[in-house]
């Protein structure tokens, strides 16, 4: 059962020509932690230097094939406070295969507005920044397809059967934000890198495995309802293949995806949130999961979070659902005993 699973899942990335629905580029719950991993200009934009890592458990009870993703981002701004710098690296590993991105990021920050700073260390314009970012590095992917039951030992996607490639690729990003609100917009890829080599047997309208284009689009604001109590909704859009011709992207493409969150900050020390995720497509929508979240501010910069998938897809009860544990690090500056506080 868990390779025949395990093979389905790899139907996109092998290069068949059945339908697949399914995105390439991990997801995360826990999202507003790690927005560097699906947008590079938001590199600088916490203020100080910051270290975010979070380890994703997809489909937990599965078994030893379920989906696992690990991402690791640290950036901060220069000190001209104009230019951020980054890096972004996620490991996956689904079954037999197995996928590393490392990525460099790069962020021009552009003040608008009212920047000015109280007595007390807390800002008291409405100012922020328009941040254009972009990122180049390199992926290696590379799997062992000997260990799959095949159906057809012939089936030309897995002739090869180690197959260990590295694909170069660049993406960019806008993203635009205040201590209330943000709105960013990204491509993290751009490349659309082929996994494998077309075989002479092949038809040439036959869509074989490469990497396709996935474009985000997010959204917060933090309304500040007493003193000790902020509520934080945000968005995140996700669409692959935007571009793509329609018909072959309703075979190869996946449906366009969107996550709901909304959280609330206890005395700039304990966030919790839930969140619902849905796909959705005229011919193929879905439910996905709801989410439930929490984290704590450690002091000294520190932070450790935890979430909890449960699934609505037809996956469910065959898992346990989803989960994510994450820790983080942000120098903060402290100007006369004001801790600053970051809703983004």
């Amino acid at each position: 059962m868990n390779k025949f699973y395990a093979l389905f899942l790899f139907a996109i990335v092998a290069g068949n020509s059945s339908n697949a629905w399914a995105q390439q580029q991990s997801m995360y719950t826990m999202y507003a932690y790690n927005t560097l991993a699906y947008n590079p200009a938001y590199a600088g934009s916490a203020g100080a230097f910051d270290l975010n890592i979070l380890h994703r458990h997809q489909w937990w009870g599965f078994g030893p094939n379920a989906p696992m993703t690990q991402n690791l981002t640290l950036h901060s701004p220069l000190p001209s406070k104009n230019i951020g710098l980054g890096l972004n690296m996620t490991f996956d590993r689904i079954a037999v295969s197995r996928s590393l991105d490392f990525f460099p990021t790069f962020a021009y920050r552009i003040k608008f507005g009212d920047h000015t700073v109280g007595s007390n260390g807390k800002k008291t314009g409405k100012g922020g920044y328009i941040s254009l970012g972009l990122q180049g590095g390199v992926s290696n992917f590379n799997a062992d397809w000997s260990q799959l039951n095949l159906d057809d030992a012939n089936d030309p996607a897995f002739q090869v059967q180690r197959p260990n490639v590295w694909l170069p690729n660049f993406g960019a990003g806008i993203y635009v934000h205040t201590d209330k609100w943000f709105v960013g917009l990204s491509a993290p890829f751009l490349i659309t890198n082929k996994l494998r080599r077309r075989t002479a047997l092949e038809p040439a309208d036959l869509p074989i495995a490469q990497q396709y284009r996935h474009y985000y689009f997010t959204a917060g604001y933090a309304f500040e309802l007493t003193p000790d109590i902020v509520f934080r909704p945000t968005i995140l859009f996700k669409n692959v293949g935007l571009f793509v011709e329609r018909q072959q992207s309703l075979r190869i493409g996946a449906p366009n995806e969107f996550d709901i969150d909304a959280a609330f900050l206890f005395k700039n020390k304990f966030w919790v949130g839930a969140s619902f995720r849905s796909a959705f497509e005229l011919r193929a929508s879905s439910y996905d999961s709801v989410d439930f979240w929490a984290a704590v501010m450690l002091g000294k910069g520190h932070r450790i979070g935890f979430s909890f998938d449960y699934t609505l897809t037809r996956l469910n009860p065959g898992v346990q659902g989803s989960y994510e544990i994450m820790y983080g690090f942000n120098l903060i500056r402290y100007e006369k005993g004001f801790d600053h506080p970051r809703y983004f």
